[in-house]
Parts: structure tokens; sequence; C-alpha cells
């Protein structure tokens, strides 16, 4: 039996790379699958009918989980639509990278809102649900940035600890009610956006790793489907690292 048979799960920006690659993932282990885009318009509407095709219930939403009003509406339509959630995954983010001296505070602002409060706002429109459901699994996705930090990445580092200390406080606060929330940390993964960078530099980053290899976005749905079915029924509040080992 699938592993995921029978949930609704919300996965934020959904349209391309590790998000896309979660949907596909979980509608594979029969998940219905309600998910979020916001500039790519296509993209979205072409990933509702390629999960509608493995034969679950799909719904894109174009939302911005920023704003917290729309994230509230977006709950709302979900549990309308779907008729609950019992799987939440954030993973909507951005990069705005630049050394501490260069750093806007528009960049600052910006990637705290999109990365970080994105969070905050999804998880307290959908906590109620939760409540009522006595159940439910919410999985933040963070970064080995938000763990180790990195130079010329200040800001996107700070708003991906966040969702660590952000997480960690949810798993205590919500566990007596059956909600578990947990983080998942890529190290190198290689997606749409890599693919634009220099090769040899590339291959450096894959000789430093010790699976010598990057990561791809298949590689972190697995760890998602993991954390959102029954298999990580006694796991909470807990980090996860996808990195092929980069942080041991």
């Amino acid at each position: 039996m699938p592993l995921l048979e029978g949930k609704t799960a919300l996965i934020t920006g959904a349209s391309k790379g590790i998000g896309r690659a979660v949907a596909m993932r979980f509608a594979e282990e029969g998940a219905n699958v309600a998910f979020t885009y916001l500039s790519s318009v296509e993209k979205g509407q072409a990933l509702e009918n390629e999960l509608a095709a493995k034969g679950v219930k799909a719904k894109g939403y174009r939302s911005d989980a920023s704003n917290f009003q729309a994230a509230e509406e977006l709950i709302n339509g979900v549990v309308a639509d779907f008729g609950g959630i019992d799987v939440l995954i954030n993973n909507a983010g951005i990069t705005r990278d630049n050394l501490l001296m260069r750093m806007s505070e528009e960049s600052w602002d910006e990637i705290m809102n999109v990365n970080l409060k994105s969070c905050f706002n999804t998880v307290k429109a959908s906590t109620r649900t939760f409540m009522k459901q006595r159940s439910g699994s919410i999985i933040n996705m963070s970064s080995v940035v938000g763990v180790k930090g990195n130079a010329g990445q200040g800001n996107y580092a700070a708003s991906k600890a966040g969702i660590i200390g952000f997480s960690k406080s949810v798993a205590l606060e919500l566990g007596s009610r059956g909600i578990r929330c947990n983080v998942v940390a890529p190290g190198f993964i290689e997606t749409e956006m890599t693919e634009q960078l220099d090769e040899k530099t590339v291959q450096s980053w894959r000789d430093a790793i010790p699976l010598k290899r990057g990561g791809k976005p298949e590689d972190v749905a697995a760890a998602c489907v993991f954390l959102g079915s029954e298999m990580s029924a006694y796991i909470s509040g807990q980090v996860i690292q996808v990195d092929g080992g980069m942080l041991t």
C-alpha cells in the first residue's frame, strides 16, 4: 500500500525544483496534493495536470505565503477543497546573496518575509485544523546553511536558522495534540538553478561532499515522504540533513 494513501498534503513553492519533486513523489505515494506557486503560472498549471494524471486529487493555488492574509485564505481554501490537511510542507524560499557590507535592508527584509515569515503564516493558519483532527505533520524546509552559516548569505542563513528554532518550538507546543513538526535541511542539491553555474565550480563542490555527488530533488522528496508518513510517527522536533554527509 502507498505510504501516503488518503492523506492531503499542502506544499508551498512547488512549481519547480525541490518542491516539484516533493509534489510528484507525494502523488506517487497516494497523497492528494495541494500546492502553491507565485510567478511560474504555466509551470503550476502543468504540474496540476501531471499530478492529476497519477490518479490523485490535485490543485494549484497562486498564493504568496509571505502575506499573512493570503496564507490564511490559502489554508481555508485547501480545507474547503480537500476536506482537511494532513501534511504541510513549507518549501517556498528565495536567495538574495551578498556580503554583509553590501547587503541592503530590502534584501534582508525580503528574505525574512519569504523564507521565515511564510512558515509562521501557514503553520499558524493551519494549526486550528490540525488541532481539531488531533493529527498532522509539519515539515519546514531549512538548509545546511541554516545549521553552519555561509559567507555572503547572512540573510539566507539567518532565515533558515530561524526556521529550525521556530520548528522546534512548534513541536514542543503542539505535540500534546498529536501534531509533529520537523525540519529538512538540504545540502547541495542540483536543480535548474545550479545548471547555470560553471561546471568546474560545481564539480569542486561535489568533490568536497563525502558521497562525492550533488543531491537530487528526489533525495529531499524521499525524506519528506518519511516525515509525512506514519513511518515517522514518533519523530518530532528534529532536523534531518539531506546533504551527502557534508556536515558530519
